[in-house]
């Protein structure tokens, strides 16, 4: 394979996984990676709710895999034609998403432990904190969505074509 067939098949996965991950797979998996709220209610040991929360780790783990296949696609791409300057980016956009992963992953454990409320009785306090990650996690996304963005469309941009803004030479008007 060429090195732009390779390039144009790492955009073929990069953009549907950004758009369909990134933007969508939030909202289903904050439906799957939390203890329902038929269930908190249900729970009335600290075991019970250690069980419940424990229970998600599985499709946490899954959510983190899935989300990072955009930057496993700017990983492949910068490895492909490499530039410092796009590398530091590179490594910006995994260090960002390795904190988001962390965030998301204490969040969603968290907001397992406590259950809209009823394990508040049976965990320290610290794990209420957790109400406040998403929050955070928003102020570090911001970044890493508009760096990943530009990254992609930058490494999916064929080198040989010429750039919109590039001025063409006039013609002389017979």
């Amino acid at each position: 394979m060429t090195r732009l067939a390779v390039r144009a098949l790492l955009a073929v996965v990069f953009w549907p996984s950004l758009f369909f991950f990134w933007f969508l797979g939030p909202f289903v998996f904050l439906l799957l990676s939390t203890t329902s709220d038929e269930v908190c209610p249900r729970l009335e040991t600290r075991a019970e709710f250690l069980a419940a929360a424990n229970g998600t780790l599985p499709m946490l783990a899954v959510q983190s895999l899935i989300y990072a296949v955009p930057i496993v696609c700017l990983v492949v791409w910068d490895r492909l034609s490499p530039e410092p300057a796009r590398a530091r980016h590179v490594v910006t956009c995994v260090k960002l998403f390795a904190v988001t992963v962390v965030m998301g992953l204490l969040w969603a454990y968290g907001s397992s432990l406590m259950c809209d409320g009823y394990g508040q009785t049976f965990f320290s306090p610290l794990w209420q904190w957790t109400s406040y990650l998403p929050l955070l996690g928003l102020v570090i996304n911001v970044p890493l969505y508009v760096l990943t963005f530009s990254l992609g469309r930058a490494f999916s941009t064929r080198e040989d074509a010429p750039a919109d803004d590039v001025t063409r030479p006039e013609r002389n008007a017979p």
